[in-house]
């Protein structure tokens, strides 16, 4: 084994087990946080950052403009030999004379090795089955079909009926679109290379992996894969399911029978259960046997609809109890669906209950009591299962509201390099990683490569795109279901890292081909888990349809004429984002649970200090250009370069005399300060950035909190530390909104008399404002004011102004404050 080799195998949380503590202190924090580390900060030359690369896509050098035509021109060209066992006739009876053999093929590769099915007590068995193995792996110089009998299995002879041999420097080549190489019939010969009875239909080939065959065909270095693990090894493409808005307007109830008729005011509210979802109105304001409500309750139901609307009505009879009134089960099939929000037929449904009979039996009995109700599926609501920043489809749920596409995307996921073990097989790390990306209701998961720190997928995959601002999310898996590790379904896929690409970001037309490192955030700390190597193109068709669609609103226009509320997005992202996981992971083979709410971003709104500090740093860089200027304007009124401040006033006093040139000014100042930018635009793509972030200098005990279930799984301790700490950070924000409610009150205040006397100053300079406005011209005010303001220091004072002074004394709120 090779050095690098060796490393890879290495634990690489190897500095995990070091302990730092040095006090008692540290000692009990260690004891409460079990995963802490507080050397879990990376390397300093660690890179994260984003590599641009130059490989050889579809057959060679590919210019970063270049448009080629054919349909794997984004990934390197990879040769594979094929074998396709067909069928098999005239096979030979057993030895006894009186049976036929259970034949079955092996195909031998040097080292590789791999098997059909077998047939029981079949002369003439069909096959059909295509092996594959890629030209590099090759080892060997000749390459073994063997026809064999399982019932012979044990003798001398190994259970040979016959075999072909086939130099493999004398293979042909297929280069698609060639039609398919048509199976041969070949004679069987021993291992003597002496003709035996039986022959063997095969077609042997080179291809690439443009070639059709190479989906269905079992990888020879995967034959130690067996049973379900199979299938979970093939590239797959799924379908996200078709989300609907169902909108519940649950009106009012009429004759309901209350058990204890001597109440005089029930109770009586409406609960309604789809699938593993519970929602309920409030408490009915009549109080009586005909209650109303006319409220709306909001799910997300995916199509087909499977599951029934079960609506109870019930009474809260006593804090912990409530009485049952009646239900009904509704078919989704009978949902009216609407585009628009038109007002959808209201119904009457009847209500039943059961009822427990003398023999013990219980039975359905139908009451006079009824519910109107009305139904709708929301079709011009574009259903949310991603956050709207990293949205990868913005369309309506109805077709009819779809617009044409804009242009295609293409994916080449080419490979990935140092990959991180992420579990241990025969005493040694391994890794058995595959690609899993996601745009739009397209899904698409690469093979599994067995037991690879540097796998080579060359897989290309494209999409149709509707809209600019979107983003394809990308991400690399360890699979866990191969060698029995999914033992009563507990093992999970581990989750290597994530890249996410805004299309609105590329240019259109040119191939990006760069390596991004796969980062991600542990209890230990940030660790890159490797680097992928993509190659993206985005190719428009119409470059005037495109820059429309930044005119027109991000969502269907239904989310701004009827919005939702931030409670009802929050809840119906996680309804949706559930359901979607649920029906992937029904798929064969499944894209498990854990890796669709990996890609959804699920609990990225859980509480973090970690992300709390990144908004802050990008709020701070946003008022970074605003400060510059305040302080390039401070420069000029206290005259550190009288050349420049000279400048500035020879310029403002122009601006005064020829008021038309300061808005056309602005804007041409703008154009030339976007044109001197673009020298400096940015040549590559978004990527993870762990300084953004503030995934470099993390404590340990804010990852043990971001980590964290909800509700905590710590102890009283840990939890009075957070609490504490969470207060402290209270008081801050707390200080600086009562000092913006400040200042909003005293400039308020100015007008409501709440000091007499500040007030009338102030409208006693108002009054002399209007007259001394009235009389000065304009320009001559506008010239006094502008000059005053950039006037030298000398005749500045380090006190406040008059102005300030009295502003900072008007009263504010906070007397009244306990």
């Amino acid at each position: 084994m090779s050095n690098q080799k060796k490393n890879q195998n290495q634990n690489p949380n190897k500095n995990q087990n070091q302990n730092p503590s040095k006090n008692q202190n540290a000692n009990q924090n260690q004891h409460q946080y079990p995963n802490q580390n507080h050397n879990s900060y990376p390397l300093e030359n660690e890179d994260f950052n984003l590599k641009e690369t130059k490989p050889t896509l579809g057959g060679g050098r590919v210019a970063a403009n270049d448009r080629l035509g054919t349909a794997f021109d984004l990934v390197e060209q990879m040769h594979y030999l094929y074998v396709r066992v067909v069928k098999a006739k005239g096979i030979p009876l057993k030895k006894d004379g009186n049976s036929n053999p259970h034949p079955f093929v092996e195909v031998q590769l040097g080292n590789l090795k791999g098997l059909t099915f077998h047939f029981e007590h079949k002369s003439s068995p069909e096959w059909s089955q295509v092996f594959v193995v890629l030209k590099d792996r090759i080892q060997s110089r000749v390459l073994e079909v063997c026809l064999k009998d399982k019932s012979r299995i044990g003798d001398s002879d190994d259970g040979l009926i016959g075999k072909v041999n086939f130099e493999i420097n004398e293979v042909p080549k297929r280069v698609p679109p060639d039609s398919p190489l048509a199976p041969q019939w070949y004679w069987l010969e021993n291992r003597k290379r002496e003709k035996v009875k039986g022959e063997l239909m095969l077609a042997v080939w080179i291809g690439t992996q443009a070639d059709e065959a190479l989906q269905e065909a079992l990888h020879l270095d995967a034959t130690a894969v067996n049973g379900d693990g199979v299938a979970n090894i093939k590239s797959k493409v799924y379908l996200s399911p078709r989300l609907w808005y169902l909108r519940v307007n649950v009106i009012e109830a009429q004759e309901l029978q209350i058990g204890n008729k001597n109440r005089l005011q029930p109770e009586i509210y409406a609960r309604i259960t789809l699938g593993n979802v519970v929602l309920r109105t409030k408490n009915s304001l009549s109080k009586n046997v005909c209650p109303s409500w006319n409220e709306d309750l909001m799910f997300v139901v995916a199509e087909p609809f499977e599951d029934q609307l079960v609506l109870s009505v019930e009474d809260k009879v006593a804090p912990n109890k409530d009485e049952l009134l009646g239900k009904c089960v509704i078919p989704l099939q009978e949902v009216e669906k609407r585009v628009d929000f038109s007002t959808p037929i209201s119904k009457w449904y009847g209500l039943e209950k059961e009822v427990v009979s003398e023999g013990g039996n219980n039975k359905v009995s139908k009451l006079n009591s009824k519910v109107h109700l009305r139904l709708s599926f929301d079709g011009g609501y574009h259903v949310l299962d991603e956050l709207t920043h990293y949205s990868s489809d913005l369309k309506a749920t109805s077709k009819e509201l779809w617009k044409p596409s804009i242009g295609v995307l293409e994916l080449g996921i080419l490979n990935a390099q140092g990959l991180s073990p992420m579990k241990n097989r025969d005493g040694r790390g391994i890794t058995d990683p595959y690609c899993v990306a996601k745009y739009g209701l397209k899904w698409i998961r690469t093979r599994t490569i067995i037991n690879s720190f540097n796998p080579n997928w060359n897989e290309q995959y494209t999409w149709e795109v509707f809209d600019p601002c979107t983003v394809i999310t990308i991400g690399v898996f360890d699979n866990c279901h191969l060698q029995g590790e999914d033992k009563n379904d507990k093992a999970k896929d581990s989750k290597i890292g994530k890249v996410r690409i805004r299309l609105s970001t590329l240019e259109t037309n040119r191939v990006y081909t760069h390596s991004y490192p796969l980062i991600v955030l542990t209890p230990a700390g940030v660790k890159k888990m490797g680097e992928i190597q993509l190659a993206v193109r985005f190719s428009c068709s119409s470059l005037f349809n495109m820059l429309a669609m930044y005119s027109q609103p991000l969502l269907p226009t239904l989310h701004y004429l009827h919005p939702l509320t931030y409670y009802q997005i929050d809840n119906l992202r996680h309804q949706a984002t559930q359901i979607v996981a649920t029906r992937l992971s029904r798929a064969e083979p499944p894209l498990r649970r854990e890796l669709v709410e990996y890609m959804l971003d699920v609990g990225s709104n859980t509480w973090s200090i970690r992300r709390c500090k990144a908004n802050y740093v990008r709020i701070a860089g946003i008022l970074t250009g605003i400060i510059a200027i305040c302080k390039w304007f401070n420069g000029i009124c206290t005259w550190k370069n009288p050349f420049a401040t000279v400048l500035v006033h020879i310029i403002f006093f122009l601006f005064v005399c020829f008021p038309r040139l300061i808005l056309s000014s602005m804007f041409v100042v703008v154009f030339l300060i976007g044109t001197w930018n673009y020298r400096m635009r940015p040549r590559k793509p978004p990527h993870m950035d762990i300084k953004l972030s503030q995934a470099e200098r993390v404590p340990w005990d804010e990852l043990d909190e971001e980590f964290d279930t909800f509700p905590t799984s710590r102890n009283n301790d840990a939890v009075r530390m957070r609490y504490d700490r969470l207060r402290s950070i209270g008081s801050r924000m707390q200080a600086v909104a009562g000092d913006l409610a400040n200042q909003g009150e005293r400039f308020y205040n100015l007008l409501t008399w709440r000091d007499p006397r500040a007030t009338a100053l102030f409208l006693i300079f108002c009054l002399v404002a209007s007259v001394v406005l009235y009389v000065t011209p304009f320009t001559v005010l506008v010239s006094l004011v502008g000059f005053y303001t950039m006037r030298h220091p000398k005749f500045r004072e380090k006190l406040p102004s008059v102005p300030l002074s009295f502003f900072r004394r008007l009263p504010a709120k906070t007397d009244s404050l306990l």
